[in-house]
């Protein structure tokens, strides 16, 4: 793609990045094929090829950005699933990125929008505040119907009952000799809506020889803010982590079982690069950012140690995983060797809508998603649905009837833990 920035603009090392990216682009249109807004909405401009075109003609232009381009920018969900399509290889991610910021810091938005924006920028990072929220919204919710879809569709996330808190800082010691000392990023929302999913990242972890370590000062890893557009926040939340990580001492790895905060930590270094402060430091921990499903393959999960239903569980890879993180066959294989019955998801790259805040802001286009990937789950009929990411679970459990597990829940289950809540 011929670009026609001036000299002056290229100074800047956002607009050099964004130049770089844009020539990248060849107009193929292969990612149209695997994009979940155009294969719903049939709109070229809700495409990454059509986004990228109104993103080029915004920054070219040195202009605020329009209705029309924060229309067409707000349906992106971020899935990624063009970058994992793209034989010219368009760094898509870091593109939009940098218009959300421009649109941030150009285009105003209704005052209820940038109300609602902002409440979600201050309560979801925080896990005080989300808890705060969560026991408002059950007393809100029999007067739902006379709210907003928006506040509608925020509710409708929240769980009817959360669980008991274990993932309070602190050390837990390896069960036996230890192999490895890594943190646990607890996260923010998902330490409220399904704790029980930390705690048995502690207990397999601890089982496979983990030394688990959460630091006091670690919190909210910055992607929920930093997909509004708001950089500042989200570096602030990256320098806080890097701070509290560093604090630790020596670790093998910094562990994430939210596959969207492990893609943000991995990014880090992008994030802070030229930070001459942070750059190198951000580096360090973004290439100490793991998975836990690449920590317990690394470790070798060993045979399952109780005989557990040979259930059939549909594997649902998240975006953040699969597109971001090019993770893809690993969880099933933990899966298939704890002895369950693991099948594909048909459109297997198709988002479920969830991605962070969009099933909130985008409430119509998301569920839309969430039925279709329901739909495509009973293909399979499985007894149970496997999934690395809070946001995805939460969004299917939604829209499905079968339960929604995490996958360490059923590793930690074969290998001793107890049985999941969720199969009852």
């Amino acid at each position: 793609m011929q670009t026609t920035f001036t000299p002056t603009q290229l100074a800047d090392p956002g607009l050099a990045e964004a130049n770089g990216i844009l020539r990248t682009c060849v107009h193929c249109g292969f990612c149209t094929a695997t994009c979940p807004t155009y294969l719903e909405l049939g709109d070229e401009l809700d495409s990454p090829r059509g986004r990228i075109y109104l993103i080029k003609e915004m920054l070219e232009k040195d202009q605020p950005a329009s209705e029309r381009v924060v229309r067409h920018i707000d349906r992106c969900l971020g899935c990624l699933a063009c970058e994992t399509t793209c034989p010219s290889g368009v760094d898509y991610r870091h593109l939009v990125d940098h218009a959300r910021e421009h649109i941030e810091a150009t285009y105003r938005r209704p005052l209820l929008d940038r109300g609602f924006r902002a409440l979600l920028a201050w309560v979801l990072p925080s896990p005080g505040r989300f808890r705060a929220l969560v026991r408002l919204g059950r007393i809100a919710a029999p007067f739902g119907a006379l709210m907003p879809e928006r506040m509608r569709a925020a509710l409708r996330l929240l769980p009817v009952r959360g669980g008991a808190r274990t993932d309070e800082p602190g050390t837990t010691p390896a069960a036996g000799p230890r192999r490895m000392r890594v943190a646990l990023l607890s996260g923010c929302v998902q330490r409220t809506l399904a704790p029980e999913i930390n705690a048995a990242t502690i207990r397999l972890l601890s089982r496979l020889g983990c030394e688990v370590v959460i630091a006091p000062q670690a919190g909210c890893c910055g992607a929920l803010v930093h997909h509004l557009g708001r950089r500042a926040e989200s570096e602030d939340a990256a320098r806080r982590n890097i701070a509290a990580w560093e604090a630790l001492g020596d670790v093998d790895a910094i562990v994430a079982n939210a596959s969207g905060c492990g893609t943000m930590v991995k990014d880090y270094g992008h994030l802070l690069a030229g930070d001459p402060q942070w750059d190198a430091r951000a580096r360090r921990i973004a290439a100490l950012a793991r998975d836990v499903s690449e920590v317990v393959a690394d470790l070798g999960l060993p045979a399952p140690t109780r005989t557990v239903p040979r259930l059939v569980v549909a594997y649902h890879s998240a975006c953040s995983l699969q597109h971001g993180q090019k993770i893809t066959t690993l969880p099933k294989g933990l899966l298939a060797a704890a002895g369950f019955d693991v099948r594909d998801v048909p459109e297997g790259h198709i988002c479920c809508g969830s991605a962070g805040t969009y099933n909130i802001l985008q409430p119509e286009i998301a569920g839309r998603l969430a039925a279709r990937k329901a739909r495509n789950i009973e293909r399979v009929a499985p007894d149970v649905i496997a999934a690395g990411n809070i946001g995805c679970m939460v969004q299917i459990a939604g829209a499905s009837p079968r339960p929604v597990v995490h996958t360490v829940a059923l590793l930690d289950w074969a290998t001793g833990g107890p049985r999941p809540t969720a199969l009852g």
